[in-house]
């Protein structure tokens, strides 16, 4: 597979010791699962290979140079990893996408390395891309061509994943499981020994999904455990034993889960009844007259993301976040708490772009349609977090961009933590005590000065004031 240009495309295979952020993503999203086997399609020097293989996976690697002898054979799941990006011919680079889709049974990961690091290419315009001093070449994909070119390519609905990294899904069923997991999370199983235990993890899921399961909803050992109890005992013990106001709670949740799956799922292209997970199916039954009303309900839901007096509207009232003139910023853990209308709103941009692995903080504009994705990883220890990234996507064109703070010598920070939170948050009274002391304080006395970290630590010396983890006390040598 030598290219027509003559990059030398072995030099851009790494050595790894570790899974790559495809393959990390892929198993954390539970694409990549013991039960699949999975073709590293351009593997390089292997190192997903060998990192699947400790994990017990069934998987085979093929790259043109390292393992050009292993014999390609259909696999559940194909890994298309930095490879793309690598081929200077486009007709060979389209042909490499071709014969990755036809060896997936299941599912194609694709990733690509991206624009925003062409700071990190040193090379030469060649091509559609750049050609380094090493001879190997770089076409760095925008977030919104890598997932527009692999469906033109497949023909397959594809769903960004994270930042350069799309799932491109033969099985169907395979792709609305990944989208209602990604949109509903499943909540785990209360662990069961016996009778009484499996009664309880079936109360705990009544309670929370406001509605009894199926019996493929169902651990094996719950299910085997109360095999033996009458459908009417069964039934009685629930009714007994569950919370009528939790289950109340937890029916609506449900239904507004339902109508916010079935509203992402018109953005990708909405299948029949039949199509949906079997826990979603029953959610539709119990808590709607029928799919149709479900999908009208849905689209309503999408026509209100359009109007901008709604989408402020449910700022307002979201029960968690900070609201600022120009967006709403809510933390990663308080999510579930805002409205499901600016629930939507994130997870449209997270299935157009990709959501980032690591963040803290969405920010979503109430003026135009963009979200980003601020990563504070100090959230919870340092009592004005540092940013560390930000990733952005734009609704109306789908443009993704980043931006990194690693080398910034005075980063933007936070204040006033507790606002970022739902009320109930663990954390809400020790943050806001700590807020209560600066605004006593005078730390707030002048907005514009603190949003960076010289312009805090002048302020703290002003002051006369220094932290000690989340207290303020004063500074020794402060008058």
């Amino acid at each position: 597979m030598e290219g027509l240009w003559g990059s030398d495309r072995r030099r851009t295979a790494i050595g790894r010791l570790a899974l790559s952020v495809p393959a990390r993503q892929a198993l954390a999203d539970r694409q990549l699962m013991p039960e699949r086997t999975v073709l590293d399609y351009g593997c390089g020097r292997g190192g997903d290979v060998k990192a699947l293989e400790r994990l017990d996976y069934r998987v085979v690697g093929w790259d043109p140079y390292y393992r050009s002898q292993t014999r390609l054979e259909a696999s559940d799941v194909v890994l298309l990893t930095y490879v793309l990006n690598v081929i200077e011919d486009p007709v060979e680079r389209r042909r490499t996408l071709e014969q990755a889709w036809e060896l997936a049974s299941t599912l194609l990961v694709v990733s690509a390395r991206l624009t925003w690091e062409r700071s990190k290419v040193r090379g030469e315009e060649f091509g559609d891309g750049l050609l380094t001093s090493r001879q190997t070449f770089q076409h760095l994909f925008a977030a919104s061509e890598l997932r527009q070119y692999v469906e033109e390519v497949t023909g397959a609905r594809v769903v960004g994943a994270a930042p350069g990294i799309v799932y491109a899904f033969k099985d169907e069923g395979a792709r609305l499981s990944y989208l209602a997991h990604r949109v509903v999370p499943d909540a785990e199983w209360l662990a069961s020994k016996d009778t009484a235990s499996a009664v309880s993890a079936l109360v705990d899921f009544v309670e929370r999904r406001g509605r009894p399961p199926r019996i493929e909803e169902m651990p094996r050992a719950v299910a085997e455990l109360l095999a033996h109890l009458k459908p009417g005992e069964l039934k009685r013990l629930v009714r007994d034993g569950a919370d009528a106001a939790r289950v109340e709670a937890g029916a609506k949740q449900s239904t507004l889960n339902t109508l916010l799956y079935l509203a992402v799922e018109l953005f990708n292209g909405r299948g029949p009844f039949a199509s949906l997970p079997v826990g979603l199916q029953q959610d539709v039954r119990s808590f709607f007259s029928s799919y149709k009303e479900a999908c009208r309900r849905a689209d309503r839901l999408l026509l209100k993301l359009r109007d901008d007096s709604y989408v402020r509207g449910a700022m307002h009232a979201s029960a968690a976040g900070k609201l600022t003139p120009t967006a709403l910023y809510v933390h990663r853990r308080a999510m579930e708490r805002i409205p499901t209308v600016l629930r939507l709103y994130e997870h449209c941009a997270s299935i157009a772009a990709g959501r980032p692995q690591e963040w803290t903080v969405a920010k979503l504009k109430h003026d135009g349609r963009a979200v980003s994705w601020l990563d504070y990883p100090d959230f919870d220890r340092d009592p004005h977090p540092r940013i560390a990234s930000s990733y952005l996507v734009d609704l109306h064109t789908l443009e993704a961009s980043h931006i990194s703070y690693a080398s910034s010598a005075n980063r933007p920070l936070l204040h006033r933590k507790h606002e970022f939170l739902a009320p109930d948050d663990a954390d809400v009274p020790r943050y806001q005590r700590l807020t209560d002391a600066e605004v006593r304080a005078g730390l707030y006395q002048h907005p514009h000065l603190i949003g960076t970290e010289n312009g805090w630590n002048a302020e703290l010396i002003r002051c006369g004031r220094q932290l000690r983890g989340h207290r303020l006390v004063r500074r020794p040598d402060a008058v």
